[in-house]
């Protein structure tokens, strides 16, 4: 399979999707949570999500897969709408772009490019306290007062 006709990737992936790795892991010695990218490439087996344990899988790590696409409520059909949101409602939290391992088979970067890699490490799947722009980026429908 030639490079242009590769799958697509999510960056913030669901544990149950496909072709599942490890993008990163969530760094808590900041101010903010912060992801910590991984040099390589890490399937996310059964045994390395288990060590996140006694945590939920995305408090300690974050995901990619293969992007589903129509089946992922952010996509639109053409574009995923989480990355169109991330890059144009989010601060930059990085002045350069971020060693990640999926960067040329990224959705995100594909579609939106060095805009959402500034913010990208900020986003962490799964934000249980995430404040209300994380949750309007997120697609979360707003809590009412």
């Amino acid at each position: 399979m030639a490079r242009a006709e590769q799958p697509l990737k999510c960056p913030s992936a669901q544990p149950g999707m496909g072709d599942v790795q490890i993008l990163g892991v969530i760094s808590r010695d900041a101010d903010e949570p912060r992801l910590a990218y991984l040099d390589e490439a890490l399937p996310a087996t059964p045994p390395v999500l288990e060590l996140a344990a006694p945590l939920d899988v995305s408090q300690v790590f974050r995901l990619s897969a293969r992007c589903e696409e129509r089946k992922c409520t952010h996509f639109d059909g053409v574009d995923c709408q989480l990355a169109v949101r991330i890059a144009k409602m989010l601060p930059e939290v990085v002045d350069q772009l971020p060693a990640c391992n999926i960067r040329r088979d990224c959705r995100w970067f594909r579609q939106e490019g060095r805009a959402a890699c500034l913010r990208c490490p900020q986003i962490l799947t799964g934000n249980h306290e995430a404040d209300e722009v994380l949750r309007e980026v997120a697609g979360v429908p707003r809590l009412s007062r």
